[in-house]
């Protein structure tokens, strides 16, 4: 580092005390240079006198956000490796969620695994010099700058979102430019209350909420948030913050801030419940959104005869469920066109980092590392609604030597391919299961790769010792460990093994399933009516609504409505829509928060990891469809209290007298 002046260095040490910027930023990203910040800081003038240079710095401040359709591979965050649903065959730097899932994190490791702590301060610092000093920009209109406004607000609230979702109660930084000369003790600040944090992001999505535009005219622009990116962010904030995690939660009654103010109230709330219905209702009454669909085709799948055949929103006489599903995550919709996507990123398919190359065998170019649970298979539904373990006479889940006899014939609806030995274990499940699970035997289409080596394309995925799936002498480890992997990104003509033969795909970071099952889940747990005093919307516990929002998702998924059972308590009701969230957004990165705020991680977590058994050959098709318990290292996932949250890295400590740990870190 070259040397600086003593007012350089003073200035330095300052402005690193305020931020807390000397954390590594995202994943593949260098140590935080200290001195390019300062000299953004110092060449600001030049900025906003130019309007290029003003979209450039602000594009710049949105490269902090981290590459959220990362889910698996060279990860931004751990929660999707870190869930239950699934582990990795590797526990290695490219696959670190492991790392938290096996308990190998510490505030050391932090540093260098996901430390995205001073990132995500020098990203609200940054939107607050641009909100301070924007008017300077003579060259810009009342539009632009209106717009940019809104996006810095949408930025500094979204960066305090990801903050305390990986880190919890988190250092609000004050608005506008550091005080040069303040020493560096006196720029120290404390964590605020996680409530304080909720409200420092719902103050600034409801300025961008005001400020942008509801959609984006330029396509270039599609990736830019919305006033409805704003309402969505609110939403899940909303109902995060009423959850029991942080909402009276008294095994953090101890962890208090100087002043004595608990970082997580100790009281419950429930009109959070009434402000989180109330959220989501405002995102549902914009009438912007809608769950996708895809009309019904002449190879649609037949429905149950317990679902609904009235047009959707009433019932799946006129979708195709598969494909209404489906499409939104493997490149057939494009986010101008679909009315379930309210913010998304663009993915880079060909890339080592996908969900693709994950679930993808080695035979047609990819990692063949993603193994799905076991417990995760068996959350999936028969196709009249039924739970696999009480199943029904039409559609029986098989028991003993039948659960793994061949179907007996071949079958193609929708995109989906049966083949003739798909075991009747695996046959009329609910549509999402097969948009989402690869299965032994199940049907790798790549139709992309036209080259002359067959099989590359159109073959049976088998996961037997001596199947396609199984490991080879150059690379051991790459194996599949369950019998499952997710499918839930893969095109049925993506193939990596053509060099641009994968579809180009979005990743919704926010999607309507969400906003709908977030006001089901808020409204089954207010207590009488709430009225949102700034919109006025009042909320209710009425049963029709919360019926009516897990329906639509129920629907469009081609399965039958709530039933009278699951309806008939706040209990029950409960327990229908934790099922239809681990269901509907798997694989998303969204269960390992679930988990979390509702306080049922530790049941999960040790939970034994099951599978089918792929260390036998396919003469022992007995042995391998036994649900068998996965011994291996990467299996010995281990759930402490510590875990609710990620811990600080030890640097960013370092920088801060008044920092506090997170809890038994």
């Amino acid at each position: 580092m070259k040397i600086v002046s003593r007012y350089i260095r003073e200035f330095k040490y300052c402005l690193i005390a305020l931020i807390v910027v000397a954390g590594m930023s995202s994943c593949k990203k260098d140590y935080l240079n200290v001195e390019e910040y300062i000299y953004d800081q110092l060449n600001v003038d030049s900025i906003f006198k130019d309007a290029d240079r003003v979209r450039q710095y602000v594009n710049g401040i949105a490269a902090y956000l981290p590459h959220e359709d990362r889910l698996f591979t060279e990860s931004w965050a751990p929660f999707q490796l870190a869930s239950d649903e699934n582990f990795a065959s590797w526990n290695d730097n490219r696959h670190a969620g492991m790392k938290f899932l096996l308990n190998e994190i510490t505030p050391f490791t932090a540093n260098t695994y996901f430390n995205n702590y001073g990132t995500w301060y020098k990203g609200i610092s940054k939107a607050n010099l641009v909100i301070a000093r924007l008017d300077e920009c003579k060259e810009l209109s009342t539009i632009q700058k209106r717009e940019y406004l809104g996006e810095m607000a949408f930025l500094k609230g979204y960066f305090m979102y990801l903050l305390i979702q990986q880190y919890g109660p988190a250092v609000i930084p004050p608005d506008g430019i550091p005080d040069l000369l303040a020493d560096g003790e006196s720029l120290s600040r404390e964590r605020s209350s996680y409530d304080d944090c909720v409200e420092y992001i719902i103050t600034n999505m409801e300025t961008a909420s005001q400020l942008l535009p509801d959609k984006k005219e330029v396509q270039t622009d599609l990736y830019r948030p919305t006033s409805g990116a704003a309402l969505a962010v609110m939403s899940r904030v909303l109902l995060t913050a009423a959850s029991p995690m942080y909402n009276g939660n008294q095994s953090y009654a101890d962890w208090k801030r100087s002043d004595g103010t608990n970082f997580i109230s100790q009281t419950k709330d429930n009109v959070k419940w009434g402000k989180a219905a109330a959220a989501a209702k405002r995102v549902i009454s914009t009438n912007r959104y809608e769950l996708f669909t895809f009309p019904k085709s002449a190879d649609t799948e037949p429905l149950a005869p317990e679902v609904p055949t009235a047009n959707y929103p009433n019932g799946a006489g006129d979708i195709d469920p598969y494909r209404s599903y489906k499409y939104t995550f493997i490149g057939e919709s494009q986010p101008s066109n679909n009315p379930e996507i309210i913010w998304c990123t663009s993915v880079q398919p060909l890339t080592g980092d996908s969900p693709l190359w994950l679930s993808t065998l080695s035979l047609s170019g990819g990692g063949n590392g993603l193994n799905v649970t076991q417990e995760m298979v068996d959350s999936y539904r028969m196709k009249d609604g039924r739970d696999v373990n009480n199943s029904s006479v039409a559609f029986p889940y098989p028991t003993g030597a039948a659960r793994y006899a061949n179907y007996g014939t071949t079958r193609s609806y929708s995109d989906v391919q049966l083949v003739a030995n798909t075991p009747r274990m695996y046959i009329n499940r609910e549509p999402r299961f097969y948009a989402t699970i690869g299965f032994n035997h199940s049907y790798f289409k790549g139709t992309s790769y036209t080259g002359s080596e067959g099989t590359w394309r159109n073959y049976e995925v088998t996961y037997y010792s001596n199947g396609k799936g199984a490991p080879n002498a150059n690379q051991p480890n790459d194996y599949n460990h369950t019998g499952y992997t997710a499918i839930k990104y893969n095109h049925h003509a993506d193939n990596i093994r053509n060099g641009a033969g994968v579809v180009p795909k979005v990743f919704p970071m926010f999607r309507y399933a969400e906003v709908l099952l977030n006001y089901a889940e808020a409204l089954n747990e207010l207590d009488g009516s709430y009225t949102d005093p700034a919109t006025s919307i009042t909320v209710s516990r009425d049963l029709s609504e919360i019926t009516n929002a897990i329906n639509r998702v129920r629907y469009r998924a081609g399965l039958p409505g709530l039933t009278a059972q699951e309806s008939a308590s706040r209990e029950s009701i409960r327990d229908a829509i934790k099922l239809e969230r681990k269901i509907e957004f798997a694989f998303e990165g969204r269960r390992y928060h679930d988990l979390r705020r509702w306080l049922d991680a530790p049941i999960a977590y040790n939970t034994t990891i099951t599978g089918m058994n792929v260390k036998v050959p396919d003469s022992q098709k007995d042995r391998f469809y036994t649900r068998t318990a996965i011994a291996s290292p990467l299996t010995r996932r281990q759930w402490y209290f510590k875990m609710y949250f990620y811990p600080i890295p030890k640097n960013a400590l370092d920088k801060n007298s008044k920092l506090v740990q997170n809890p038994s870190w």
